[in-house]
């Protein structure tokens, strides 16, 4: 079976590249990965030893401004350098950007495409871009599959901009497959909990900027200490907004450490009480997971990629990011169930191997094949 993947991120998304490595472990399945880009060189990626990647730069920045444009661009690139024909099926990594592009192939050469719908999808396409919905609500109606990360996307998008008429049309061909994290982590799990620390050590670990809302999080440790309750978080992760840098420096209950490997990153998780993370937006959140690996609760965004990927209270809590105290509660909940919740987390983090996550997608494609 022949795959074309046309992934406008794969060389600037690791997990995209882990992604592949397991689909080229598969004998009777051989992949193309076409990924249109916008920059001047070519990132760093690992070839694989029976995958092909087509990396092309065949837009420029000012081109997202008018999207059929952009489309059209891509498109032509990429039946330049690819015979689209030969393949048996498409897998579309966004449901705008790639899987419009899969459409369109599809119209064209009749083959059947999976779509996934992302975080930007979501949160950015659908709910700033509304002379584009139509567009997205047709390419999920062509389209014979549709993945969504998880649940509360799903949610949102049927409640929110899926017309009635196509809802059960549309859910019948929809499926929930989350990504799945590094084989690293679970290669590495640790299970040996620990007493909680005094102070609570939490820990946040990703981009410094607006979106992650440490700055919330402070607040939070500050209603837990009204409660009673000391704590300290560290923050580990490349300065991508200085502003929220600044503001979060000067606290003393914050501890500020540069990027690092994973190999070191573990023993940071290792040494931490919980992992908390209450984004405003977020497509999944690879890092709750990889805590998890670690006997990590994690705290994460309701009615994000996260949420509902498990019941609450299963691996943690979800809460409102905007409401410091909501915040603090959950985690104080966490605290007293600490034992249990810690115990848990180590069989939920399996839910996000790659190996078993493949094997899903494979199915999808003899499926729709």
């Amino acid at each position: 079976m022949k795959v074309l993947h046309i992934n406008r991120n794969y060389i600037t998304s690791p997990l995209h590249q882990v992604m592949m490595k397991h689909f080229d472990q598969c004998e009777d399945l051989w992949n193309t990965v076409f990924s249109p880009t916008d920059l001047e060189g070519q990132a760093s990626y690992t070839p694989l030893s029976k995958t092909k990647v087509c990396v092309n730069r065949c837009f420029n920045k000012r081109d997202r401004f008018i999207f059929d444009f952009k489309q059209y661009k891509i498109i032509t690139a990429l039946e330049k350098k690819i015979d689209v024909g030969h393949f048996d099926c498409i897998h579309a990594y966004t449901l705008f950007t790639d899987g419009n592009c899969a459409m369109k192939l599809s119209e064209k050469y009749g083959l059947p495409y999976i779509v996934v719908v992302r975080n930007t999808d979501v949160n950015d396409f659908f709910k700033k871009l509304p002379f584009l919905r139509r567009r997205g609500i047709r390419i999920m109606e062509t389209a014979d599959a549709i993945c969504f990360l998880s649940e509360s996307y799903r949610e949102k998008v049927f409640n929110l901009y899926v017309p009635d008429r196509l809802k059960k049309r549309l859910l019948d061909k929809s499926y929930i497959i989350p990504n799945g994290i590094d084989d690293f982590w679970l290669k590495n799990i640790y299970s040996e909990r620990h007493k909680l620390h005094r102070p609570l050590r939490l820990i946040y670990a990703g981009r410094i900027d607006g979106n992650k809302n440490i700055e919330t999080t402070i607040e939070a440790l500050k209603e837990l200490r009204d409660m009673g309750v000391e704590a300290e978080m560290d923050v580990i992760g490349e300065i991508y907004d200085k502003k929220v840098y600044r503001r979060i420096q000067h606290h003393e209950c914050v501890h500020y450490h540069k990027a690092v490997p994973k190999e070191t990153l573990i023993e940071f998780y290792r040494n931490s009480d919980l992992f908390i993370m209450p984004s405003f937006t977020e497509s999944f959140g690879l890092v709750y997971a990889e805590a998890m690996s670690q006997g990590l609760p994690v705290i994460y965004t309701q009615g994000e990629g996260f949420d509902n990927q498990f019941p609450e209270g299963k691996a943690g809590y979800h809460v409102d990011p905007k409401d410091s105290r909501n915040i603090a509660l959950a985690i104080k909940k966490i605290i007293d169930r600490y034992q249990e919740i810690s115990e848990s987390v180590i069989e939920c983090a399996q839910k996000f191997n790659w190996g078993d996550i493949t094997k899903q997608y494979i199915e999808i494609y003899r499926k729709i094949c």
